[in-house]
């Protein structure tokens, strides 16, 4: 079969015809979208969507000029089509984080939060005021100071199952004095 015959047979919808032509000119419209995105994906996609535009409009095709010509044209177009969309995308993804920037939420504590963290944390200072010795001494230990099991252990040197009990023991404690008060 012929250019031109495929052509002529594609016009009237004749599916060996548009086989004959995307064989024909795949490799010539994939090797120039190749040199132009530099990205074989991006490529292969250009290529695929110029075969389905020149097929889907195939009845506009000039015989005056070289099919292949009429084919990088349309790659052409699709391919300036992608780019302008990407840079249209760029530009209101750029919009979008500039007005979010100006919309983040400062989540550092205010002074009033500071002062109320501070009068919390006195008064559960005085709380812990209220437990026996060995119970203030591992509450700090591991909330204050934020030693692990093991480590509260080696210090006390007491067994890691001790120092767990104990620390629940203080926490009920703990919870029942605040609870009072």
């Amino acid at each position: 079969m012929e250019v031109k015959e495929a052509i002529n047979k594609a016009k009237n919808k004749e599916q060996a015809a548009f086989n004959f032509l995307l064989d024909t000119y795949w490799n010539d419209v994939y090797a120039f979208q190749l040199k132009r995105t530099l990205n074989e994906n991006d490529a292969e996609d250009i290529t695929i969507q110029t075969f389905s535009r020149a097929f889907d409009k195939i009845e506009t095709y000039n015989d005056n000029f070289k099919f292949k010509t009429w084919l990088i044209t349309i790659s052409k177009n699709i391919h300036i089509d992608l780019v302008r969309k990407q840079k249209k995308s760029f530009n209101n993804t750029s919009k979008d984080n500039e007005d979010n920037y100006l919309n983040i939420v400062d989540n550092s504590p205010t002074p009033e939060d500071k002062i109320i963290t501070e009068q919390n944390l006195a008064k559960l200072l005085r709380d812990i005021k209220k437990l026996k010795p060995h119970y203030q001494e591992i509450i700090n230990l591991r909330y204050f100071q934020e030693l692990s099991y093991k480590e509260i252990s080696e210090k006390l040197n007491e067994p890691i199952n001790n120092v767990k009990v104990k620390l629940l023991r203080a926490k009920k404690l703990l919870a029942a004095i605040i609870t009072k008060s």
